[in-house]
């Protein structure tokens, strides 16, 4: 009933920049906390970057100064400004969100994941 779905991935240059969306949908009576992971080849799943529902935020070191998350709880959506893109951000990226259903139980939710590669 509910779901993460994604958008704007894709290739980069380095140096260049790309906004992922998250949008959320279905019987939703509140989402609580958001985020981006991402797992590159042969590496494990990793935060990017988290926010509360009050706008709290907290990013990964490798991204801080490049990268910032926002929400818009008006319409559960969930964003990723990617700026100064190194290929070591190549990656599959999920969007997560802690989500309570409307007719169902506070849970974890995934997004379909979104590829950015970057690469001259």
């Amino acid at each position: 009933q509910v779901q993460l779905v994604e958008s704007g991935g894709g290739l980069v240059q380095p140096g260049g920049s790309l906004r992922l969306s998250c949008a959320a949908s279905g019987s939703i009576f509140s989402i609580y906390g958001m985020g981006w992971y991402r797992q590159a080849p042969g590496k494990q799943r990793e935060l990017v970057a988290a926010i509360t529902h009050g706008g709290s935020t907290n990013y990964a070191d490798s991204v801080k100064g490049r990268i910032t998350i926002s929400r818009d709880n008006a319409k559960n959506t969930v964003y990723l400004q990617m700026n100064s893109l190194k290929p070591e951000d190549t990656a599959v990226y999920y969007c997560n969100a802690d989500i309570w259903a409307l007719y169902g139980t506070k849970r974890d939710y995934w997004g379909q994941g979104t590829q950015v590669t970057v690469s001259s």
